[in-house]
Formats: C-alpha cells, structure tokens, sequence
C-alpha cells in the first residue's frame, strides 16, 4: 500500500512505504522496466531508508500514458514531483543501465535547480555518459527486440513467451531503448555529488573498463565495485547493494541520527 505523499505523483511508487524514515534511495528503472524491479531491494534495505521507485509513463498503472523518448524528459518528469517526497532528507540516487544515465540526469537537475542535490549517485550496468555505446538496438523489429531481452536475461521468460503480454511491453521497452541509445550528455557533463560506478564481469554489452570512466563525471568522491554476473547481476547481489546504499546513507547522516 502505498503512502498518501506518494500517491499523489504517478512518477514514483513506496512498496514498503517508510516516509517517516531520516534519509532516502530514489531507484531508477532500466530500459523496458518499471518500479517493481527495485520492489526486493526496497524490502532489503534498513528500516531508516525511505525507498522511492520511479515508474516511467508507458507501464504498469501508467499503462495508458504515452512513452517518453528521452532520458532528459525522464529526469525531467521525476524531478518536478520529487521534491516533496524527499522532505528535506539526505538521500541518493540508484539507477541500473539506462537507469544510470536518467539519474545522472537527475542529478544534474538537482544540483542546477535544487532544492537539495543528492549525497550519491548509484551508477548500474552503464559505460560512462562519454561513452558512446549505440547498438541500434531501437531499429530492430519485435523479433530482434525480443531477441536482444533474452539475451540479456533480465525479463521474465515467461513475459517474452506469452504474446499478449509481448504487445503490452514491447512499445515502452522500444521507447526506453530510444532514449537509451539517443542520449548524449554533452562535453564536459559532471556531478558534484559522489558516485558509486557497480559493474558485472561478465557484461557482455558494458565492459568494466567503461564503466570505471565514471571517475571522470563527478568532482565528488569516486568508488568502483564489480560483481560477479552479466549485464543483470544488481538482481544476484541486492544484499550487498542494499548494505553499500545503507552504509553510504549512514554515513552522511548527521550526527546524533544513525541509521542503524
């Protein structure tokens, strides 16, 4: 269920709705998911961390809204109903692969336009934003689209088998891929917050080395950890990255007000 603060913006979703909690974790979903892929990382992390999981237009109970086409106009989209929700709270950032390059923009959002800029930002399963990476992976039709997911084995066999369900995801997981592979930060693009780059080191499609460029977008701290896994493996390490995110939080908090 979730709170009343939340309900009043589409744009996010409290599965375990904390919103009393002292810091908070904005998740940004991947190309062609939704809030509940962060629904077991949220169910993971410290009672004290209010988790925030965005949900683009186009899925789920935005089902009938049309798709963004632009990893801009989805930090835009979040950004303009965020701040209420963190409440003057210290809180971070999370986004898996095209995920990674919404909460960069978000980030910059934050830091240009304010309230509040976040204290980190979670960089998942994505080559740095001065790294080209176009696969064209948005021009292929529905078969080369379903191909591409089942390589990457992070969607639900089941979904890709069952057409119905094919013809509901196949239009936003076409529009993220758009945004995805059209983005271009521009020269010169930073953060001042810290960033936490996470890598697999069997990525087939993001080699750890491009991830690692990270260092490069933030004047902040820097830090790189490599998980065993391919391009999913944030799914086969959630306790270790809820334990990162709880240990970064904890540490920002201000004195006298742990999270414990």
């Amino acid at each position: 269920m979730e709170s009343p603060a939340a309900s009043k913006s589409q744009w996010f979703r409290r599965f375990h709705p904390r919103p009393d909690a002292e810091a908070a974790l904005v998740c940004l979903p991947y190309a062609g998911g939704s809030a509940s892929a962060y629904f077991s990382l949220s169910e993971l992390l410290a009672e004290e961390v209010d988790v925030l999981s965005t949900q683009y237009p186009g899925r789920q109970n935005r089902f009938h809204e049309p798709c963004l086409e632009s990893v801009r106009d989805l930090a835009r989209g979040a950004f303009e109903v965020l701040d209420p929700l963190i409440a003057g709270r210290p809180f971070a950032l999370l986004g898996h692969s095209m995920g990674a390059a919404v909460g960069f923009e978000l980030a910059r959002l934050l830091e240009r336009e304010g309230p509040a800029a976040p204290l980190a930002l979670f960089a998942s399963g994505r080559r740095a934003p001065s790294i080209g990476g176009d696969r064209g992976v948005r021009f292929l039709d529905d078969e080369g689209i379903v191909a591409e997911l089942r390589s990457l084995e992070g969607t639900d066999g089941r979904i890709l088998d069952e057409p119905e369900l094919l013809r509901l995801l196949l239009p936003s997981v076409r529009a993220d891929y758009i945004a995805s592979e059209t983005y271009d930060a521009g020269p010169g693009a930073i953060v001042g917050c810290d960033v936490v780059a996470l890598a697999g080191d069997r990525d087939a499609h993001v080699g750890v080395d491009e991830v690692a460029e990270w260092r490069d977008h933030t004047t902040g701290t820097f830090g790189l950890k490599v998980f065993p896994g391919g391009h999913f493996f944030l799914t086969d390490h959630e306790p270790e990255i809820a334990s990162l995110v709880t240990d970064t939080l904890r540490a920002a908090t201000r004195p006298g007000h742990p999270i414990r």
